[in-house]
Parts: C-alpha cells; sequence; structure tokens
C-alpha cells in the first residue's frame, strides 16, 4: 500500500488541475468564446437570472480555473467558487440526475 504521505500531494494537484481545467473550459471556452459575453447574458436573461450575473460568472469561472491552475490562492478561490457549482446544481436538478438527459441533470454539477 503506498503511503499517504507521499501520495497526497499528488492526488490534491490532480484534483486542482482537473477543477481548474474544467472551470477554466467552461468560463473562456463555453461562455466567453462559444457564446460571447453578450450570448451568455441573454441565456442567464432567458432562465430568469439577471443578465449582468452572466457578465460576473463567465470571468470569474475563467481566471478562478486560472488560479487553481497556477495554484494561487486556492483553499480561497474554491470557496468562492462553491455559489457558481450550486447555482449550477439547482438550475439543472429539475432535468433528474444523469447529466446525459435533455436540458442535462445534475450529477455533473454536483460533481
Amino acid at each position: 500500500m503506498p503511503d499517504t504521505r507521499i501520495t497526497t500531494p499528488y492526488a490534491a494537484l490532480l484534483l486542482r488541475l482537473g477543477l481548474g481545467a474544467l472551470f477554466l473550459g467552461h468560463g473562456a471556452v463555453l461562455k466567453l468564446g462559444t457564446y460571447g459575453l453578450s450570448g451568455t447574458m441573454a441565456y442567464f436573461g432567458s432562465i430568469g437570472y439577471p443578465p449582468a450575473l452572466g457578465a460576473v460568472l463567465a470571468p470569474a469561472e475563467t481566471l478562478g480555473g486560472l488560479a487553481l491552475i497556477l495554484g494561487l490562492g486556492v483553499r480561497w478561490v474554491s470557496l468562492a467558487l462553491v455559489p457558481l457549482l450550486i447555482g449550477a446544481t439547482l438550475q439543472h436538478t429539475a432535468h433528474g440526475w444523469l447529466f446525459t438527459a435533455p436540458g442535462g441533470g445534475w450529477e455533473f454539477p454536483a460533481f
């Protein structure tokens, strides 16, 4: 059995890089690159949220993802991103558990 004092930092690094990449991809590629800031804001308005929330969340996801990847303020950045994940999870609860369901379920945002 591996010594956890040796393997724990590598596990934390892998989780930090994976989550950082997901946030970076979701914020920069999807919200800013694919839909653009105006499209993201329009989507947030269409689901009942203030459109300005999209203008806040897209850069927050992008910058948060970069910070996680670079290892900058990991605990504070992670804590700051929790409300984003709670909001995404709540947005998907009506579609069921599996993310492959139409509209996407809540399993992936909760993870």
